[in-house]
């Protein structure tokens, strides 16, 4: 049986007058010991949709299981068996390392001796601080305490809101080395994240958009779906670069990466020679074109433009 199952979950907000549909009818299935990214931008439906899933909010229609037990009627067993951490960092700031750790294992009627091997690896790099109040961390730092009270009572499932957001680059590789450590000890993951380079250290993911799944696979399997041909393109005045190539017929779509520009050419396209020489014909300076190949951004943006046709 799959740790987390997802069957046409709708959830919907009534805005003043407006029905805003974070949900739009989701449905997947996460393996045990998998760790399943929800890739989006902000506005998705990522929070909506782990509020569901760890009995904070109630759907409007369909069904999910966690570990077999439903969301709804079995919401009390479900909360002994998995560890949420939300995207805003929800610890009490006045509390100490120590006394937060303390705190969340007395809920769970466990100790911070208990589960230690659990925590150790992570533990470790916070213990020099416990006795610093948690609003006086750093970012990375609230990161793994938030971590580590999600996983004091020892639970079957992770359940991580966005993470990594706010924090430096060297705290976000941090945070996911640790996710595979927990991984190989059986821990089910299921984590979102609005950072796209993210998505390749999950086992699979789901890329969600406007509260609708684009698509479920591997991060590689996802890339090879990639189908028109794909450059990265500079000149001098790149903003001028912008409005000519979204208005060259040859040009799927345009959109900025970085210091290139990603060109989405038509499946007729053939070659680099065809961009340079229609730039130099508008007279544009430094130009440079490079052959390359699609990553998780590219994909997402061409379903993207998939589901908006």
């Amino acid at each position: 049986m799959p740790a987390i199952i997802v069957d046409n979950i709708v959830k919907k907000y009534q805005v003043e007058k407006t029905e805003v549909i974070a949900l739009n009818g989701i449905s997947f299935e996460v393996a045990k010991a998998e760790l399943f990214g929800i890739v989006g931008p902000d506005g998705a439906g990522k929070t909506s949709l782990f509020r569901v899933l760890t009995t904070l909010l109630l759907a409007d229609s369909g069904h999910a299981k966690i570990e077999g037990l439903d969301v709804v009627t079995d919401y009390k067993k479900i909360r002994k068996l998995v560890g949420y951490m939300p995207g805003r960092f929800s610890l009490y700031q006045d509390l100490s390392v120590e006394e937060n750790l303390n705190f969340f294992a007395t809920i769970f009627n466990t100790s911070i001796l208990e589960n230690y091997d659990l925590i150790k690896d992570i533990y470790q790099q916070i213990e020099p601080f416990k006795k610093r109040r948690a609003g006086k961390l750093s970012g990375g730092m609230k990161q793994k305490l938030a971590l580590c009270c999600a996983l004091i009572h020892n639970p079957s499932i992770l359940f991580l809101d966005e993470p990594t957001t706010g924090v430096d680059a060297v705290s976000r590789k941090e945070f996911w080395e640790m996710l595979q450590r927990l991984k190989l000890q059986g821990i089910t993951i299921l984590v979102s994240t609005p950072y796209m380079d993210e998505a390749s250290m999950c086992d699979r993911v789901a890329l969600l958009q406007n509260g609708d799944i684009l698509a479920i696979d591997k991060p590689a399997n996802i890339n090879l779906q990639f189908s028109h041909p794909l450059w990265a393109v500079k000149a001098s005045d790149m903003f001028a670069l912008l409005k000519k190539m979204k208005a060259w017929d040859a040009v799927y779509s345009c959109y900025s990466f970085g210091e290139y520009y990603h060109v989405v050419m038509k499946s007729d396209f053939t070659g680099s020679k065809e961009i340079s020489e229609y730039l130099q014909n508008l007279k544009f300076q430094e130009v440079e074109v490079q052959k390359i190949e699609a990553n998780i951004e590219d994909s997402f943006m061409a379903l993207m433009n998939i589901s908006h046709a």
